[in-house]
């Protein structure tokens, strides 16, 4: 038999640029199943840090992640890119000009993206700075025609079960120390849920070893209930969604706390929740006081040092299912 050389039709593609962290993915989720619906033909890359493709995969919306990151929040200078020019490529890392620049030097024949004054050729909306993440780039598709509802967010039910079901998930790190909320006041808030008959366990990333030790040890945790050192991701997905309730601060485990619907009560600092915050829900507490400061900043954000363990118990106390423990 003669091999059928016909050649198959290239599949169109559409890139994505988010090579933020855990909590930026999520909260762009929205967007990317928007942009799936939109585009059921093509293949949805993904431009994001490495470690994130279990994140990507379990959205639903992604076909293929391209490893890409820079350090802190900054833009990757390059992209691992082959082959013919992105169909369409879609800027959901920033505003610009540093990551316009970086699609547009690619060619892509169409880019989504906000507008800057800098990139006059690029003719998308306007950015607002106090807009929330989840509406800001779902506003952006939507101004280019493409239906997208940020309350499209939830994640699957993970497919191993939870190492400590029912337990309340601690998790005293964040991007930066001023999101931080102390160590004692986290070891407070443990003793008096364990008072109650509630577990608790605590969880930190790779580079929080030190912080989830300090807080294991003041808390008087068993080893059973430590799980840091940055655990795969399906099984910290498992945690969190099974379990009580997690407390944390603006950081990425309290955004998958929200794509499990999973409870939580989450401690902000330098940036409002109006921001980055839950969705209206009452498995959801955002405490915070204000006003805003430096996310980036060296200590603890003084708008968040406001917040006390009576605070964080007082709202625990206030989430559905509470009354039974």
């Amino acid at each position: 038999m003669t091999p059928d050389r016909t050649a198959q039709p290239v599949r169109p593609r559409l890139l994505v640029l988010r090579a933020l962290g855990l909590g930026d993915l999520l909260a762009g989720v929205p967007a990317l199943r928007a942009l799936r619906r939109a585009h059921p033909e093509y293949e949805l890359v993904l431009a994001a840090p490495a470690e994130l493709a279990p994140v990507a995969d379990a959205s639903g919306a992604v076909d293929r992640l391209l490893p890409a990151s820079a350090p802190g929040r900054a833009v990757p200078r390059t992209l691992d890119w082959t082959g013919p020019p992105p169909d369409i490529a879609v800027d959901l890392h920033g505003n610009g000009p540093p990551s316009h620049r970086l699609l547009l030097s690619l060619r892509p024949l169409k880019l989504l993206a906000f507008a800057h004054p800098d990139l006059p050729g690029v003719e998308g909306p306007p950015w607002y700075p106090e807009e929330h993440e989840r509406d800001r780039w779902c506003r952006l598709l939507r101004a280019y025609g493409i239906d997208a509802d940020p309350g499209d967010l939830l994640l699957p039910r993970p497919g191993t079960a939870s190492p400590a079901p029912g337990a309340v998930v601690l998790h005293p790190g964040a991007g930066s120390p001023a999101r931080c909320w102390p160590v004692e006041r986290y070891a407070a808030v443990a003793a008096e849920l364990r008072a109650r008959g509630l577990r608790v366990v605590v969880t930190g990333g790779a580079a929080e070893s030190d912080l989830v030790a300090r807080l294991a040890k003041e808390a008087g945790l068993p080893d059973t209930d430590v799980f840091g050192g940055g655990i795969p991701f399906e099984r910290l997905s498992a945690l969190v969604a099974g379990s009580h309730a997690v407390i944390s601060g603006d950081t990425g485990i309290a955004h998958l706390a929200v794509a499990h619907g999973a409870c939580s009560v989450t401690l902000f600092g330098p940036v409002a929740p109006s921001r980055w915050g839950p969705p209206p829900d009452p498995r959801h507490r955002a405490l915070w006081y204000g006003p805003e400061g430096d996310p980036h900043g060296r200590r603890p954000d003084p708008a968040l040092l406001r917040i006390t363990a009576d605070d964080v118990l007082r709202a625990v106390g206030e989430l559905p299912g509470a009354q039974r423990t």
